[in-house]
């Protein structure tokens, strides 16, 4: 009996300091939010928010959560992400529903003013009106930071605000993306995941001139500051189609799997948003790319006797093939697999070129905590070297990609100076 009265005490008391830090973190939060959101509305914005990794954009290294001013480059010009948090002067602690709504379905900010689409309400105005108010109901729970940025930083002419009347009309229709009857609800879910919430086309379909993604490259990769983000369709080659729905789910969730380790942008998005992300939807996102179409791939590899591929196997066996292994292998998730490597055999070489000259840092999770390393080789290899050792790696290992250029080394080692 006196064991029992104990803990029955101490349950008594662990519910008045419970009720107690409830009652102080409720002090804090905006009336508005207390009054007419439920917990499991916050909750659930929270998550929406941490899935659609709003912080990505809108929280800079070392700054307060939701404050802004991470630097966006744009082939416009450079962006600053806004302030979100619920300070009245600074955030959109004074935005009514209505005008939060309209930021994320039309592009319209406070009082009707036209949002950039670095913001991506393309993707965003195919989410439902209830998730986008569970986010905002969320935001207005976080700490309010008075700190005024000023997002349009780009050049005159461009920074006028009524040329998006124009770019609207050529390139943006508002909607919500409505379920497919003939689809799995699961296949649904990782459509509207990966078309809306995620806004994944934002990085992985390249764009028009003037900014906008191109319908007929879904998915098919596209550079953006400086990094590639690969080819995530169902193509064998250059996207995803020999990764299995548990490749898929391993590499978003722990940021490696067997064939890649990720790195750059998509280190920080699996870091915030899909390592956090529930196993249901991560399987259904996994479910819905190996349905996406692939693109024809007529790509032949380049005979192990030309000129670049013999001074590349060279290099490759004095500075890659210790931790790549002569066959490409890699170690999965310490070093990454050539063989069969999409991003390796993407279009594009931009990312494999910076991985080169400036070394790579995966991405540490709670699952796999150790983040492996690459070195920089710019130091060691001339422009037409690492050319030479790219152009080796992309053609080897049953690999099949156009020849990288000392060119286009020489171009991006500028930029990196």
């Amino acid at each position: 009996m006196r064991r029992a009265a104990r803990s029955l005490a101490c349950s008594l008391a662990r519910g008045l300091a419970l009720g107690a830090g409830l009652a102080a973190a409720l002090s804090t939060l905006p009336a508005r939010a207390i009054d007419e959101q439920s917990f499991d509305q916050l909750e659930r914005g929270r998550y929406l928010a941490t899935t659609a990794d709003c912080k990505g954009c809108h929280t800079r290294p070392g700054g307060k959560p939701f404050a802004g001013g991470v630097a966006l480059a744009t082939p416009f010009g450079t962006l600053v992400g806004s302030n979100i948090t619920p300070d009245r002067e600074a955030g959109i602690g004074a935005w009514s529903d209505e005008e939060f709504v309209a930021a994320l379905h039309d592009g319209r900010g406070r009082a009707g003013t036209r949002l950039f689409p670095a913001m991506p309400y393309p993707a965003y105005t195919k989410m439902t009106r209830a998730d986008a108010l569970a986010i905002r109901a969320y935001l207005l729970t976080i700490e309010p930071v008075n700190e005024k940025v000023e997002s349009n930083q780009l050049p005159i002419v461009l920074n006028w605000r009524f040329n998006l009347v124009f770019w609207n009309l050529l390139n943006f229709t508002s909607g919500r993306l409505e379920p497919d009857a003939a689809k799995s609800a699961e296949w649904n879910r990782g459509r509207y995941l990966v078309d809306a919430l995620g806004h994944c086309g934002t990085c992985h379909t390249s764009k028009s001139w003037l900014g906008a993604d191109k319908d007929s490259a879904y998915l098919q990769g596209g550079v953006l500051q400086g990094w590639l983000a690969p080819n995530i369709t169902a193509a064998n080659r250059r996207g995803v189609g020999r990764w299995s729905v548990e490749d898929i789910v391993e590499y978003l969730k722990t940021g490696s799997n067997a064939y890649a380790i990720a790195a750059g942008p998509m280190a920080e998005e699996i870091a915030n948003g899909s390592s956090k992300m529930t196993d249901a939807d991560v399987k259904a996102i996994a479910v819905y790319l190996k349905s996406t179409p692939a693109a024809a791939d007529t790509a032949a590899a380049l005979a192990p006797s030309d000129p670049q591929m013999v001074a590349g196997l060279a290099i490759y066996k004095d500075n890659c093939a210790p931790c790549h292994t002569d066959a490409g292998s890699g170690t999965p998730g310490l070093f990454s697999r050539l063989a069969g490597s999409h991003a390796i055999q993407s279009d594009d070489p931009t990312s494999l070129i910076r991985a080169v000259l400036s070394g790579r840092q995966g991405v540490a999770t709670k699952d796999k905590p150790t983040g492996p390393a690459m070195p920089s080789f710019a130091w060691r290899l001339s422009d037409a070297q690492v050319a030479a050792v790219l152009t080796y790696v992309r053609n080897s290992f049953g690999n099949a990609a156009v020849a990288v250029t000392a060119d286009q080394v020489g171009k991006l080692r500028a930029r990196a100076d």
